[in-house]
């Protein structure tokens, strides 16, 4: 009898049940019977919507839209800049002197 243990010890369940596998999309292939291999088709993960938007919902989303592609362009453009400079300025380092052999002197060619 000294070897038994309290009944609240006992009785007490798990705290944390162990978590269940995620169950994969329809036809994703890994199911177990996979020797026919037929093309099932697979429900989209965000489904499109029912219907179109309103138009002051579609107004807004088209501005935010040009707002976004107008900051990377100019992101874009100012990155090729700083590179095109920074390029130029490690050239002149190590170059010593004009890296554009456009800028030569023109003393230089014409003999």
């Amino acid at each position: 009898m000294a070897d038994q243990k309290p009944s609240s010890a006992v009785d007490k369940p798990s705290p944390n049940p162990p978590p269940q596998p995620p169950k994969p999309y329809p036809g994703s292939g890994s199911s177990s019977n996979n020797t026919h291999h037929h093309h099932v088709p697979r429900g989209f993960p965000n489904p499109p919507d029912a219907a179109n938007p309103d138009p002051a919902t579609l107004r807004e989303q088209w501005r935010f839209a040009i707002r976004q592609y107008s900051r990377w362009y100019s992101h874009a453009w100012g990155t090729a800049i700083l590179a095109g400079v920074s390029f130029f300025a490690l050239g002149w380092f190590i170059k010593g002197s004009n890296p554009l052999p456009s800028r030569s002197d023109d003393k230089d060619e014409g003999k």
